[in-house]
């Protein structure tokens, strides 16, 4: 079984590219919901996660996301700290659901794949891209939030020219360019390799 990591920045449109994985028949593990659950499902993810950020981390059972969201974006140590507790239990499911599956081919959409390093346990990888400009506009129409606050998102992230040096393959999701060619052309290649090993 071939396992592929999809990842970009915010508003490039990675849930867009995994739909239609989707629909071609491809099963794909979404890391950033398997992650929300896990906060509040898994009894010993909670645990540590109110170890850290104290009682006020839950309201009856659900996670504080304000209360989170502030200590963390001011606190690099703390996010690392939650990053070291949610990443290796997110990792652990997709192991167990990968090995449920039986495609030769499945994925893993995660938002930060290249930063955690996460990206080096999968045989290829893929970044979606798209202009600023349009990430910020499909943010903003989103999440109802305003050009500024996507822009600190972005300037939060890796640059798209730093994960495009450690990508298999790039996916342009400008509007422009349809991405169901891209993406058979890029399936083409692995089945390729695949074949010729």
């Amino acid at each position: 079984m071939i396992k592929i990591g999809i990842t970009g920045g915010i508003g490039a449109g990675k849930t867009t590219v995994c739909k239609e994985l989707e629909k071609m028949g491809y099963p794909v593990f979404y890391s950033d919901d398997e992650a929300k659950n896990l906060m509040v499902e898994n009894a010993e993810v909670v645990k540590q996660i109110t170890a850290l950020f104290g009682e006020d981390a839950y309201i009856d059972g659900q996670l504080n996301r304000v209360h989170l969201a502030k200590q963390i974006f001011t606190n690099n140590k703390l996010r690392e700290s939650l990053n070291q507790i949610v990443h290796p239990a997110v990792r652990r499911a997709f192991v167990e659901w990968s090995e449920a599956q039986d495609a030769e081919l499945v994925f893993n959409e995660a938002a930060i794949l290249f930063e955690t390093g996460q990206y080096k346990t999968f045989d290829y990888t893929v970044l979606v891209t798209a202009p600023t400009s349009i990430r910020i506009d499909r943010v903003v129409k989103r999440d109802n939030t305003t050009p500024e606050e996507v822009q600190k998102r972005i300037d939060n992230q890796w640059s798209d020219e730093e994960k495009i040096k450690l990508s298999s393959f790039v996916i342009v999701n400008d509007g422009k360019r349809e991405i169901l060619p891209q993406l058979d052309q890029i399936i083409g290649q692995i089945k390729e390799n695949i074949s010729s090993e």
